[in-house]
């Protein structure tokens, strides 16, 4: 089988902390060498752009409207990280009025062909989606090889896990793997545990925290095939990326 190349990363719930995850798995796969761009699919909340400075114009709102006939890299911000690989960000920040254009079927179509764009450029290509109700998110759910459900170890995540797997199978896709963040769900594929480091600030910080660094580690191995065992500062092997995987 082909390994993967494209990744949603959809929130089951508000907080789930998909867009945190996104960041931390991309500098990890980065810390092993590998390209990795981020691109974003939850365009109402726009958190995305909160890891990132400076002017972001074109934002990926722009880029799959007005501008959509530029070319991605317009719009790609490299993040600021230390790895030998780079992580470049395409985080959506618009006025209402592009961001409800950017909503629509044609917008959303527009964002796959973004999607494809970045493979043909990257070695990974991770999206941030919200709940699976946009044209946006389904776009991406629908266009990436692999479907991430992130879910936090509360009632209403677990609560969530069914309808959302449910409504992927509506649109015609699987949940390759349920994470849970935030502690353990019995359900999940994969264990992100709670990290100290929880602002954006601190952001990523997979590479100080060996446990968050295990977890994260755990989600390339699970849902990527990749194993990523020098994101840890150290560099050294992690050993206890098992206790985050279920069996």
């Amino acid at each position: 089988m082909t390994q993967p190349t494209t990744t949603a990363l959809v929130g089951a719930t508000g907080g789930a902390g998909a867009t945190r995850l996104t960041i931390e798995l991309a500098t990890a796969l980065a810390a092993d060498g590998r390209d990795v761009a981020v691109l974003d699919a939850a365009l109402a909340t726009q958190g995305l752009s909160d890891y990132v400075s400076g002017p972001l114009d074109p934002d990926v709102t722009a880029l799959v409207t007005d501008a959509a006939d530029e070319p991605l890299t317009t719009g790609l911000v490299e993040l600021d990280v230390s790895t030998t690989g780079r992580v470049a960000v395409c985080p959506a920040a618009a006025p209402f009025e592009r961001l409800a254009r950017a909503m629509t079927t044609d917008a959303a179509q527009t964002l796959e062909g973004r999607i494809d764009e970045a493979a043909g450029e990257f070695d990974h290509v991770l999206v941030d989606a919200p709940l699976l109700a946009s044209n946006p998110t389904v776009a991406a759910a629908t266009a990436c090889d692999r479907v991430a459900l992130v879910a936090p170890a509360t009632d209403r995540g677990a609560d969530a896990i069914g309808r959302l797997t449910a409504r992927a199978a509506d649109i015609g896709t699987d949940i390759d793997a349920v994470v849970s963040t935030f502690g353990s769900l019995s359900d999940a594929d994969v264990i992100v545990p709670e990290s100290e480091s929880r602002a954006t600030t601190d952001a990523p910080a997979c590479r100080d925290d060996s446990e968050l660094a295990a977890g994260v580690a755990a989600v390339a191995a699970v849902l990527l095939d990749e194993d990523v065992e020098s994101v840890s500062a150290s560099g050294s092997v992690l050993t206890s990326v098992g206790e985050y995987v279920r069996g």
